[in-house]
């Protein structure tokens, strides 16, 4: 019995034993992390590098010079991708490699680079189809900004018109039962729409985003202020968790996000007075708070109104080729619709997430017909609001409907033209005018 006894006892050392080995090689299991890929998006001003994990990751890296490097240790963590063909597209990366780490459970990389780049590097938690992310963003240094505001032969500047092609890159945006990417759909309309705009006499387009790469909203709105733009739109494609919504809409900043907006161009006027516009400098240089204040909030409301404007163009046209969703434009607070200076939309051009809808916005005649639209809206309201300065302001005659009391002399005063010129302009034989007759206003220079 004894011996018995004993046998049994150690059977049940033997077996917690083994328990307790396989638990302390299952938590080490558990805990090693996995590089499962790795995605390389260029861009015309930066590279970004996304790591795939199998969990989050913990990190450490930093850069090298003679030759410029960035080295990344992921510890406790194994590489399962091929490194060698990842840089072979990429201007600013010439090699992925792995190298030795301090620690024999980490995994080193090393990005052999170009030249020396403003680096970010952030994780990303799982979102959508990804899961954990380290992200590496490379910023060119000093790159020049090319100037896009060309002068016509008169001396007249271009009408601008930045183009957002929503999402790109790792961000595909919503992706239709079909398998269809909001990303690729925005672009190729974002690209119809440009070539309207550039055919135009007067008129320049700037794509934010011209390929399949990620530009960060602040980016977005930067690259439009460099550009000069006097109109910001950006193209998406509106998603549902149910396939029954269907239509497009144009949206519109929010009330509350612009006085948000405004409370920091009040504090921060110093040092972003080119926010202000025209006022700008003198909201900088005054010493009157009121002042500032009051001119600041007059940009706001102008920019504001002239988004709300230009929607209303947008939906007068986009309504002959699509269903609408939303009648009117709808305010909502939007980080690419967050420049108070750029009149701006967003319009979504339908449901990607609606079968019909999709099987449209893939075809390309029918995003042809959506680029149409809003290329007709961008024209109507400029000839309605053209800006002083430019090429259209000298070319394009306003019209003027005659209400009672006005005169020639009226509206000569009011125009700032000669009598004579309106006479001509409307082969008047008289100076007569009728309440309700249309007349052609010259330009006054």
């Amino acid at each position: 019995m004894r011996l018995f006894s004993y046998i049994v006892t150690l059977l049940l050392w033997l077996l917690l034993a083994t328990a307790s080995f396989m638990t302390i090689n299952d938590a080490v299991a558990a805990s090693t992390n996995s590089i499962d890929g790795i995605r390389v998006w260029p861009a015309p001003e930066n590279t970004r590098v996304v790591f795939d994990l199998k969990t989050k990751p913990d990190y450490k890296y930093f850069t090298l010079s003679k030759p410029n490097r960035l080295v990344i240790d992921f510890k406790n963590t194994k590489n399962k991708t091929a490194l060698k063909a990842l840089a072979n597209n990429d201007p600013r990366i010439k090699l992925f490699r792995s190298s030795t780490s301090k620690s024999k459970a980490s995994t080193r990389l090393v990005l052999e680079l170009a030249k020396s780049y403003q680096l970010t590097v952030f994780p990303l938690a799982p979102a959508g189809q990804y899961g954990n992310r380290l992200v590496i963003d490379l910023y060119d240094k000093n790159k020049k900004t090319q100037t896009v505001k060309k002068a016509a032969p008169s001396g007249k500047r271009d009408i601008i018109v930045a183009i957002v092609a929503g999402h790109g890159g790792e961000d595909p945006g919503s992706i239709g039962a079909n398998g269809t990417y909001e990303k690729r759909v925005t672009l190729s309309i974002a690209k119809k729409l440009a070539k309207l705009i550039d055919q135009r006499n007067g008129f320049k387009a700037v794509m934010i985003r011209t390929g399949d790469y990620y530009v960060t909203h602040s980016r977005k709105t930067k690259l439009a202020r460099k550009s000069k733009a006097d109109l910001l739109i950006s193209i998406h494609a509106d998603a549902f968790v149910s396939s029954k919504p269907h239509g497009a809409s144009v949206l519109v900043q929010s009330s509350r996000r612009a006085n948000s907006e405004f409370t920091r161009w009040i504090a921060n006027r110093q040092d972003e007075s080119e926010l202000l516009g025209g006022a700008g400098e003198t909201i900088k240089k005054t010493k009157d708070k009121d002042l500032a204040f009051t001119l600041a909030d007059m940009k706001k409301e102008h920019t504001m109104s002239s988004s709300y404007e230009f929607a209303l163009h947008v939906i007068k046209e986009i309504k002959q080729v699509t269903k609408l969703h939303k009648k009117k434009p709808e305010g909502l607070s939007l980080a690419v619709l967050k420049s108070s200076d750029i009149p701006s939309v967003l319009i979504e051009t339908g449901f990607i997430s609606n079968p019909r809808e999709e099987k449209n916005l893939n075809s390309k005649n029918h995003q042809q017909k959506l680029a149409n639209a809003i290329f007709k809206a961008v024209d109507s309201y400029f000839i309605a609001n053209t800006p002083k300065g430019t090429l259209l302001a000298a070319t394009t005659m306003k019209k003027h409907k005659v209400r009672s009391g006005e005169s020639l002399s009226v509206l000569a005063q009011r125009y700032k033209i000669s009598a004579s010129k309106i006479k001509s302009a409307n082969n008047l034989k008289s100076n007569m005018l009728r309440i309700g007759q249309t007349l052609k206003i010259p330009h006054a220079g």
